[in-house]
C-alpha cells in the first residue's frame, strides 16, 4: 500500500502482495518468487546457479562459494510453502552454460528433489542458452492461460508478459530512511520479476531500457521480509 503524509510518500509493508494481471490473479512473495495459485504454479527468474564459479574461472571478483546452496534452500522453502504443481525458472538459471556443467553432487540431487513429482520448466535465457540434460522441459518460451513467460521483455509484446532478465531494484522513502530492494515491477499488461538468486545485482527501475517498457500506472513491489508497493515513478511520468 502507499500512504501520503504532506509531501512524504512511504509505503506500508504486507505479507504478500496481490495483483491482477491480463485476469490473472497472482502474488508477489517477499522472496521474490511469483505465486499463481489458480494454476498451481511457481514462477522464479535469474536464479545464476554457479556464479561464484564462473567468476572464480574468469578471473573476476570471488563470491561467497556457497550461492548455489543458498538460491536453492530459498527455492526449497517457497516449494515447502506453496507445494506447487509446476514450476517455471525464467532463464538465467545457471550463469553461463559451463558452470551448469559444473555443478557439484550435491547441488544436483538437491535439484533432483525439487522437482521430483512436480512439472519443471527451464526457459532459455543469454547466460544459458543451451542446458545439459539436468531434467525438466527446456524451453524458449511458454504460455499459460493468459500468460505467457519468456526470459526478456519485448517491447511490443501482447498483454500478460511474464519475464524475468533486468534484475529490477529500486529507491524508496521511508520513515526509517531511503532504502533499496530488489522489486517486482508490473502494469496492466506485462511483468517483470526480481532476480532470485543469491548475489546477483539489479538495475534501477527508472533506468533505461527497463522503464521504457511500462506504463505511467506501473507499480515496484518491494521484497524483503515483507512486500511493498510503489509507484513506478520516471522522468518521463514525474
Amino acid at each position: 500500500m502507499i500512504a501520503e503524509s504532506g509531501s512524504f510518500l512511504f509505503c506500508i509493508a504486507m505479507t504478500v502482495t496481490q495483483f491482477v494481471l491480463s485476469g490473472a490473479t497472482l502474488t508477489a512473495r517477499p522472496s521474490g518468487a511469483l505465486w499463481w495459485a489458480e494454476a498451481s504454479i511457481l514462477c522464479v527468474a535469474d536464479l545464476h546457479l554457479g556464479k561464484s564459479e564462473r567468476m572464480a574461472r574468469l578471473g573476476g571478483s570471488l563470491l561467497p562459494p556457497y550461492e548455489t546452496q543458498e538460491t536453492l534452500a530459498r527455492l526449497q522453502a517457497e516449494i515447502d510453502a506453496l507445494q506447487p504443481r509446476s514450476v517455471i525458472s525464467l532463464g538465467d538459471s545457471f550463469d553461463d552454460s559451463t558452470a551448469a556443467q559444473h555443478v557439484d553432487d550435491a547441488a544436483l540431487r538437491h535439484l533432483g528433489a525439487l522437482m521430483s513429482g512436480r512439472r519443471w520448466l527451464w526457459i532459455a535465457g543469454n547466460h544459458d542458452p543451451d542446458l545439459p540434460d539436468i531434467g525438466g522441459s527446456h524451453m524458449e518460451e511458454v504460455s499459460r492461460g493468459p500468460l505467457t513467460f519468456r526470459h526478456i521483455a519485448r517491447p511490443r509484446s501482447n498483454a500478460g508478459e511474464v519475464s524475468g532478465h533486468y534484475h529490477p531494484k529500486t529507491r524508496v522513502a521511508t520513515r526509517a530512511g531511503t532504502l533499496s530492494r530488489p522489486c517486482f515491477v508490473h502494469d496492466d499488461t506485462r511483468l517483470i520479476l526480481p532476480a532470485f538468486g543469491a548475489y546477483t545485482g539489479g538495475l534501477n527501475c527508472t533506468a533505461s531500457p527497463l522503464a521504457s517498457l511500462f506504463s505511467d500506472n506501473a507499480r515496484c513491489i518491494l521484497t524483503g521480509k515483507t512486500t511493498s508497493t510503489v509507484p513506478l515513478i520516471t522522468r518521463a511520468s514525474a
